[in-house]
């Protein structure tokens, strides 16, 4: 089948099948599978045009409520962190959104500062797992979040929120965190997602878990949310300046887009509604293999 706004031809049932596989792993953590399907099109698909990242936008904004929605549904949706992380990321995106069609048609040297980035995140992460096992196991008390799913300590409790800090209570255990240094990290993060129409969630996830100290299991639901919002904005934004640039592929490809979104939308609700019979080490340990996975293709594309 033929894509005419992307130029690619393929199997219509492809892009769903695809996109169901891997936003199922990657909704566990806070992560809509965008951060994997944009290499998935530009290296598989031949996607290489700059509309690339508003089709993957648009793939996060049909697939993204689903996951959302179970998260709100099972009590474990910060929404204090989820809109710190959205008016922090939404300015990253639309500066993102200009670099990409003005500056960087051709991402190369961006790319290897991103997997500069991510790889950092991902060693940092390894060490946290490897330095603090006991803890690790003393918090999933022998076993994952389904182990006591169903009573109180389970769901989330909000004990403060203000324009400094945001706290919380999960499992017996209470959180806190500046929205200054939530608000910068986003914004950092939304410029790069802007730019490669990943949302930004397959680095706001790692980084609240493993810098802020925060518990996977509250972390997914509020940075699949920042997703969401950002990705409308981004799509819009794409849209909106496409007539400025005629020679240029700008606009997202709607069927294309919807094609992924709707095996991501299945993909997330399932992975949120599994996601508490996975222990957080595993969830952990998914992401840096995300990270690392993805950091050193860009590497390799970049010595190329």
């Amino acid at each position: 089948m033929l894509f005419p706004l992307s130029g690619i031809t393929v199997d219509p049932w492809l892009p769903p099948f695809v996109a169901f596989v891997i936003s199922f792993f990657t909704s566990m953590g806070g992560i809509s599978g965008a951060f994997l399907l944009l290499p998935f099109q530009l290296s598989v698909l031949g996607y290489t045009h700059p509309s690339v990242s508003s089709t993957n936008q648009l793939y996060n904004i049909v697939a993204i409520p689903s996951g959302v929605y179970r998260y709100c549904k099972e009590g474990r949706m910060v929404w204090p962190l989820a809109w710190a992380v959205v008016i922090g990321t939404l300015p990253g995106v639309l500066i993102g959104a200009v670099v990409r069609v003005t500056g960087l048609r051709d991402p190369r040297h961006f790319k290897l500062f991103a997997a500069v980035v991510i790889l950092y995140i991902a060693l940092k992460m390894i060490k946290d797992l490897r330095r603090r096992p006991a803890e690790a196991a003393a918090a999933s008390k022998g076993g994952p979040l389904a182990a006591t799913y169903g009573n109180p300590g389970t769901t989330v409790t909000i004990t403060h929120r203000n324009l400094k800090r945001i706290g919380y209570t999960f499992q017996g255990e209470s959180y806190d965190v500046s929205v200054m240094g939530i608000g910068v990290l986003c914004f950092i993060v939304g410029i790069i997602g802007g730019i490669y129409g990943i949302g930004g969630g397959a680095i706001i996830a790692p980084f609240l878990v493993t810098f802020f100290g925060l518990p996977v299991y509250t972390v997914a639901g509020a940075a699949l949310m920042g997703t969401f919002v950002t990705s409308v904005a981004g799509v819009v934004f794409y849209t909106a300046i496409a007539p400025l640039y005629p020679q240029l592929s700008v606009a997202p490809d709607w069927l294309l887009g919807i094609l992924f979104g709707l095996g991501g939308m299945a993909g997330m609700y399932l992975g949120a509604r599994c996601q508490k019979f996975v222990p957080a080490r595993a969830i952990k340990g998914m992401l840096v293999v995300i990270m690392l996975g993805t950091a050193l293709k860009y590497i390799l594309e970049f010595l190329k």
